[in-house]
């Protein structure tokens, strides 16, 4: 399977690249801080969890031992990751896909981040990631991700009244429908959570 990990990794890597590319060519032509596009590059749920991914895969594809690799590749962390980026593709698809049409390397670049990331990561959980460790437990600890991440975003958007989607547009939308937006993606998110956990119980380890 290292042939998988290597080109899932590179697909990762250049989504990234091209869109971050992209934030820093568009700041770029009008004179912005290019420090300000990493902030705003780095703010989107969708940039950390493929960071997380490819971190992952990145770690799986060497063999040289390190704490980073021990931690990342344990199959608690690799699954949580796993929902997260399950969650991208199903919430791009599902609540942003519709508000645009993106071309030329911004089109590759959502394609590669929102649609064939996930469902190669989702791959390699399936393919080679130990199975048989993961408790309900765990589920507590991943939902952490997606809080921290929320409070951040709406601290960020009440500073500088930016919102990275417009489904926790305060502005727009206001507090009450934000939350109540947000604790339908945190339900999906659970949800997707339990079917990873469930999985893991009933699939046999590739490794056994």
């Amino acid at each position: 399977m290292r042939g998988y990990v290597t080109v899932t990794a590179l697909a990762g890597w250049a989504g990234l690249a091209i869109q971050q590319y992209l934030i820093f060519y568009s700041r770029w032509t009008i004179d912005a801080s290019l420090l300000g596009g990493l902030v705003s590059f780095f703010s989107f749920f969708t940039v950390l969890t493929n960071t997380l991914a490819v971190v992952v895969l990145s770690y799986a594809w060497v063999s040289r031992p390190s704490a980073g690799r021990r931690f990342f590749l344990q199959p608690a962390v690799s699954s949580g990751v796993a929902v997260s980026i399950v969650v991208v593709g199903l919430a791009y698809s599902l609540l942003l896909r519709h508000l645009w049409s993106p071309q030329g390397f911004q089109f590759i670049a959502d394609e590669l981040l929102h649609d064939v990331m996930p469902l190669l990561f989702l791959g390699y959980w399936w393919f080679c990631v130990p199975k048989g460790t993961l408790r309900f437990t765990h589920i507590g600890l991943w939902v952490i991700y997606p809080l921290v991440y929320f409070a951040y975003v709406l601290l960020r958007g009440h500073l500088l009244g930016q919102y990275q989607y417009p489904f926790i547009d305060v502005d727009t939308l206001g507090y009450p429908q934000v939350f109540v937006n947000a604790a339908g993606i945190l339900a999906g998110f659970v949800v997707i959570a339990l079917a990873i956990v469930g999985l893991d119980k009933i699939v046999k380890s590739p490794q056994g």
